[in-house]
C-alpha cells in the first residue's frame, strides 16, 4: 500500500517537473520555458487535494503524460503545455475560458478537444450519443492531430497505473484500449505505443495468457542473446566493411505479437519461429538513405539464404501510416528463421513516433514526400466529415471504423499510379475515389484484364480498369457495394439530390391514388404508407411512388373497407374464445386484434384467409412460407408479418414490445407471396431464356417481373416471384445455379 510522505512527494513533483525539460531535444525558448512552467503552476494547484486510486497526488499523472508526449512521440512545447492541463478542465473548477485567457486559442482548443474525448466511454449515456461525441472529437483532430496524440499518452500511462483500480474497471478500460486506442496508435504510426497498449491491455483481459507468454520469453532469454550475437557477428563485419553508419540490435516481439501468432499458426509458444527480429538502423542522408537500406538487403542476402515469401518493401510502399523499411526473413546458421528489419533513422524515428516525427522533418524541411501522409489522413478525415452531412451518427462512426481502422489495399491505374482505398472495397469504391462523374457512370471494370461487375472486391495490388456508360444511373442498392466513406457520402447525395427532383411528381400521383382509393391525403395516412414500404421520409415514399415502385395495386390492401364482415382466421378464433354474442357486434378490427394479444394464444396461423385482414406482408423482408416469422401489430394499420431477423422487425418490436404475436405458417398452405432472387455471371447468348426455361419447370412458380442488365459481358438479373414455400425457392435457386454463366443465385433478403 502506498504511504503518504508530502516532503518526499514535493521533491518527486520537483524532479519529474525538471526530467521535462531534459526530455527535449532542441533547446526550448525562454518564453516556451514560461509557458511549461506557468501550465506546471496552475496544474499543482488545480489539483493540489486530489489523490490516484493508488494514492499517489494527482499531479504525477499530468507529469508522466507529458513526459510521454515528448519521450515516446516527440512533440513540442505546446503539446507539454497541454499535457500538464489536460484533466484540469475535466476535474476542476478552471474553464475554458481560463485556459484560454492564459495560454491562447490553440492550447484552449486542444484542452477542449481531450475534454469531449472522454464522454465517448460514459457507459451512462446511449450509444448514439457516444458516436455523436465521438464525431465531434473528430472536428478537433481534423484541425489538430496532437488532440489524439496526447490523448494516447494520457491512455498508455493511465494503462501503466491500472493495477489501483477495481476489476469491472480494469476490463473496462482494458476493453476500450483495444477497441479504439490501440487501432488509432496503429493508424497514426505509434508501433511502440501501439505494441505497449496491447501488452497491457491482455495483462488484463487475459492475465493467466500474459503470465505464461512473459515467464517463456524470461527463460529463453539467455538462449536468445546468444543466437542474437552470433547472426549478428557476420552482418556487422561486412556492414563495417562497406564504410556505413548503423546501430544493429535484437529485440523480442511483443507479446499480444506473439500470441496472435500462436493462434494463426495454431503452435505453441516455442513453435513460434519468429519470436525476435534483428533491427539494423543506417545514419545516411535523405537522398541516398533508400539506396543503403537495398545494398544492406542485399549484404544480407549474400550471407544467409532469403526465405523468398517473407520479403516486405514498405519501402517502395509506404504502410498507409507511413512506416518504411525492408523486413526479410532468412535462414541462421543454427537452423531458425529469423526476421531482419532494415531502415534510416528517419524511418525508424517515424516507425517509432508515427506522424509525429513528420511534423519534425517538416519543419526542418526534410521528407517532403512522406509527410504528406498525415495531410492525406487528416483530409480523409475533413472529407468524411464534410460530406457526411444529416448522416446518423452511428452510421459515421461505422463508416469511420470501417475506412480507418481495418487497413487499406494498394491499387493501379492502368497507367500504374498508385491508389489506396479500405479493405473490402469494390470498383465502385475505386470509382468515386478517381472522381464523382466516373463514380455516377461505371458500369463494370476490366481488373487485372478480366471483366467484373461494379460490385466486384478488390483485392491488394489489383490493377483497375474503369468502364463507363452515359446511360447508367445509381440506385439505393449501391450503398451495399461500396466501403469507402467517400463512395457512401456521394451516393447519398445523389439519391437525395434524385428524390427531391421527383418530390412533386410522386406527391401529385399518390394523391391521385388516395382520390380514387376515396382515402383522405392526410399525414396519418401518408405515414401509413410510409411506414407499410418503410420509407424513411416522404421524399423517399414519393419517389417511390414517381418511379412505381409504389403502385395503386400495392397500397389499396392497406386501406381495404369493412374488414370485419369477412370471414376469416381472426374471427374464426374470435368465435371459438367464448365470448359472449351480445359483445361481437360492438367489436372492430383493432379491439379483436386486441383480444387475441390479451388472451395471448400460442400463435396465429397464416393462410390464404389473411388477405381478408388489414394484413401487411412488408417488402423490406418479404417472408414465405417455411420462413421464421413474426406478427406486430401496429397502431391503426393491422399486423405487419415480418422474417424473424429482419432489420426492420428488430425495429419495430423495440417499440412495440407488447404487441408481439407469435406466428406461423398452416402447413400444407400453399399460398402465393412475393419474393425476390438477385442472378449474376457472365453474359452467354440467350442466357436469359435458359434461366427463366429453369424457373418454369416448376408450375407453382408465377413470376412478376424481371429486370436483366448485361454490359461488357457481365449481367446482372432481379426477378420477383410468387413462391408458396422456401422448399420451392431453394430448388429453384439449385437449378438456375446450373446454368453455364451464372456466378451467383441469392434471395433478396432485406430492402
Amino acid at each position: 500500500m502506498y504511504q503518504i510522505d508530502e516532503e518526499f512527494e514535493k521533491k518527486e513533483i520537483l524532479r519529474r517537473y525538471r526530467l521535462l525539460f531534459k526530455l527535449f531535444k532542441r533547446e526550448i525558448s525562454q518564453e516556451e520555458h514560461d509557458q511549461i512552467h506557468k501550465a506546471f503552476t496552475l496544474a499543482v494547484n488545480a489539483h493540489e487535494h486530489t489523490r490516484r486510486k493508488s494514492g499517489e497526488p494527482y499531479i504525477y499523472h499530468p507529469l508522466e503524460v507529458a513526459h510521454i508526449v515528448v519521450e515516446d512521440i516527440g512533440l513540442g512545447p505546446t503539446a507539454v503545455v497541454c499535457a500538464l492541463l489536460h484533466d484540469v478542465v475535466e476535474d476542476t473548477e478552471y474553464t475554458l475560458t481560463d485556459i484560454e485567457n492564459g495560454f491562447g486559442p490553440v492550447v484552449a482548443r486542444i484542452v477542449d478537444g481531450l475534454t469531449k474525448i472522454e464522454e465517448i466511454f460514459n457507459q451512462n449515456q446511449s450509444f448514439s450519443i457516444q458516436a455523436e461525441n465521438f464525431k465531434k472529437l473528430l472536428f478537433s483532430l481534423s484541425d489538430d492531430v496532437r488532440v489524439i496524440l496526447i490523448k494516447l499518452a494520457d491512455r498508455l500511462h493511465n494503462m501503466r497505473t491500472l493495477d489501483s483500480m477495481p476489476r469491472d474497471k480494469q476490463l473496462k478500460i482494458a476493453s476500450e484500449t483495444i477497441n479504439i486506442y490501440t487501432p488509432l496508435a496503429n493508424r497514426l504510426g505509434l508501433f511502440s505505443i501501439k505494441s505497449e497498449l496491447e501488452d497491457l491491455a491482455l495483462k488484463y483481459t487475459e492475465p493467466e495468457t500474459y503470465s505464461f507468454i512473459a515467464e517463456k520469453i524470461r527463460q529463453s532469454e539467455a538462449e536468445r542473446e546468444h543466437l542474437i550475437n552470433s547472426f549478428i557477428a557476420p552482418i556487422r563485419e561486412k556492414l563495417e566493411m562497406e564504410c556505413l553508419k548503423f546501430s544493429i540490435s535484437g529485440r523480442v516481439k511483443s507479446i499480444c505479437s506473439i500470441l496472435g501468432k500462436m493462434k494463426k499458426k495454431g503452435v505453441p509458444f516455442e513453435e513460434v519461429y519468429d519470436l525476435f527480429a534483428i533491427r539494423i538502423v543506417l545514419d545516411s542522408p535523405v537522398e541516398t538513405e533508400k539506396a543503403d537500406c537495398y545494398r544492406v538487403y542485399a549484404i544480407i542476402n549474400s550471407i544467409y539464404r532469403a526465405k523468398p515469401d517473407r520479403l516486405r518493401d514498405w519501402i517502395a510502399i509506404p504502410k498507409p501510416n507511413g512506416y518504411e523499411a525492408l523486413h526479410t526473413t532468412v535462414m541462421s546458421s543454427n537452423g531458425k528463421w529469423i526476421e531482419v528489419q532494415i531502415r534510416s533513422k528517419r524511418m525508424d524515428e517515424i516507425a517509432e513516433r508515427g506522424y509525429a516525427a513528420h511534423w519534425r522533418y517538416k519543419n526542418e524541411g526534410l521528407n517532403t514526400e512522406s509527410e504528406s501522409g498525415l495531410d492525406l489522413w487528416l483530409n480523409k478525415i475533413k472529407e468524411m466529415l464534410e460530406h457526411s452531412g444529416s448522416d446518423n451518427s452511428l452510421s459515421f462512426l461505422n463508416d469511420f471504423r470501417q475506412n480507418f481502422f481495418n487497413g487499406e489495399i494498394y491499387l493501379y491505374t492502368p497507367t500504374g499510379e498508385v491508389k489506396t482505398l479500405p479493405v473490402n472495397s469494390s470498383v465502385l469504391d475505386f470509382a468515386f475515389l478517381i472522381h464523382s462523374e466516373i463514380g455516377f457512370t461505371v458500369i463494370g471494370a476490366k481488373v487485372n484484364h478480366k471483366l467484373v461487375p461494379i460490385n466486384h472486391i478488390l483485392k491488394n495490388g489489383d490493377q483497375v480498369e474503369l468502364i463507363c456508360s452515359k446511360t447508367q444511373k445509381p440506385t439505393e442498392k449501391w450503398l451495399s457495394y461500396v466501403t469507402s466513406s467517400r463512395a457512401k457520402s456521394r451516393i447519398r447525395q445523389w439519391l437525395r439530390e434524385e428524390h427531391a427532383r421527383f418530390y412533386n411528381q410522386g406527391q401529385d400521383a399518390l394523391q391521385r391514388i388516395f382520390e380514387q382509393l376515396s382515402v383522405p391525403f392526410s399525414e396519418a395516412n401518408l405515414k401509413t404508407v410510409q411506414d407499410a414500404f418503410s420509407r424513411k421520409n416522404k421524399s423517399e415514399l414519393f419517389y417511390a411512388v414517381a418511379v412505381e415502385q409504389i403502385k395503386e395495386a400495392d397500397i389499396k390492401p392497406l386501406f381495404k373497407a369493412d374488414a370485419e364482415k369477412h370471414e376469416n382466421w381472426l374471427w374464426k378464433w374470435f368465435r371459438s374464445s367464448g365470448s359472449s354474442s351480445k359483445d361481437k357486434p360492438s367489436l372492430n378490427l383493432q379491439d379483436a386484434i386486441q383480444a387475441q394479444v390479451e388472451n395471448k394464444p400460442e400463435s396465429m396461423l397464416l393462410g390464404n384467409d389473411v388477405q381478408n385482414l388489414q394484413y401487411i406482408i412488408p417488402e423490406c423482408c418479404n417472408p414465405i412460407p417455411g420462413d421464421d416469422v413474426i406478427g406486430i401489430i401496429l397502431p391503426n394499420k393491422g399486423i405487419e408479418v415480418h422474417r424473424t431477423n429482419c432489420p426492420k422487425a428488430i425495429e419495430l418490436m423495440s417499440q412495440y414490445g407488447n404487441r408481439i404475436v407469435k406466428a406461423k405458417w398452416k402447413k400444407n398452405e400453399k399460398i402465393g407471396l412475393l419474393t425476390g432472387i438477385l442472378i449474376s455471371g457472365f453474359d452467354r447468348p440467350g442466357m436469359a431464356l435458359r434461366i427463366l426455361e429453369k424457373i418454369n419447370q416448376d408450375s407453382q412458380i408465377n413470376i412478376r417481373s424481371i429486370n436483366m442488365k448485361a454490359a461488357e459481358g457481365v449481367y446482372e438479373g432481379q426477378i420477383m416471384l410468387y413462391i408458396n414455400n422456401t422448399t420451392h425457392l431453394q430448388e429453384m435457386i439449385d437449378r438456375i445455379r446450373q446454368v453455364d454463366g451464372v456466378e451467383s443465385v441469392k434471395r433478396i433478403d432485406h430492402k
